[in-house]
């Protein structure tokens, strides 16, 4: 009538033994399975020491090149420049913002890089015109206020400056730029796609590539001294 000890632990063996099987089984299949991921890989972290221009035109490229003059490496603008410059110059810079560091995309890794500059500029909604409204609206500037600008009666608004550019060595001169008083970060990363069947032992960080037969180039200081104040 009922099942003797014995034979209720042979069971209970059996049945645990072959439970172990399939899962040890099924690891198995799922560790011999290929997966394909994209991974954030920083291609370089630096500090922007200065603001500035070419001090002689750059063969193809824009007149109005704007340069960021890293410790490292120039990051040449040749697009946004002339946007960000006349932001920085008709703003009053004590109510300008940088939300977040500079962040380039490079898709190939091939010295060009693609982004956004965040600015906000806050004020009290007494204190803001019809032209600084107008101005807002030909630099496509959005009305982004926050609770607590509400609260102290003042309007945000933010802009999202498009820049593209190319990589290039440091500056020659670099250690006689007027320097920001404390240095901003900037970084360039990619996307790549692995297959893997284990964990992966890729460096984080690879090497960012120059723009093809770039040199180093002397720069020249902006005459703004609004960046000292927005990137302080």
């Amino acid at each position: 009538m009922f099942a003797s000890p014995l034979k209720t632990i042979i069971c209970l063996g059996v049945m645990g033994t072959l439970f172990t099987g399939c899962a040890t089984k099924t690891l198995m299949t799922k560790d011999n399975k290929t997966y394909t991921r994209t991974n954030k890989v920083t291609l370089i972290e630096d500090q922007v020491v200065a603001f500035g221009k070419p001090a002689q035109p750059l063969p193809n490229l824009p007149a109005h090149s704007l340069v960021i003059a890293g410790q490292q490496k120039s990051y040449v603008l040749t697009q946004g420049g002339p946007q960000f410059v006349s932001l920085i110059g008709k703003l009053d810079p004590k109510n300008i913002q940088v939300t977040r560091e500079l962040s380039f995309y490079s898709e190939k890794n091939d010295g060009h890089f693609t982004g956004t500059l965040p600015l906000s500029y806050v004020k009290l909604k007494e204190d803001i015109s019809k032209k600084d409204l107008e101005f807002f609206i030909e630099n496509g500037a959005k009305e982004c206020s926050s609770s607590s600008d509400e609260r102290m009666f003042a309007q945000r608004f933010c802009f999202e400056i498009k820049l593209a550019g190319v990589v290039y060595p440091a500056a020659n001169n670099l250690a006689s730029l007027k320097a920001l008083s404390k240095p901003y970060q900037v970084s360039i990363y990619t996307h790549q796609e692995e297959s893997y069947k284990s964990k992966s032992g890729m460096n984080p960080f690879e090497k960012l590539v120059l723009l093809p037969f770039a040199v180093a180039i002397d720069v020249v200081s902006l005459p703004f001294q609004a960046a000292d104040k927005i990137f302080d």
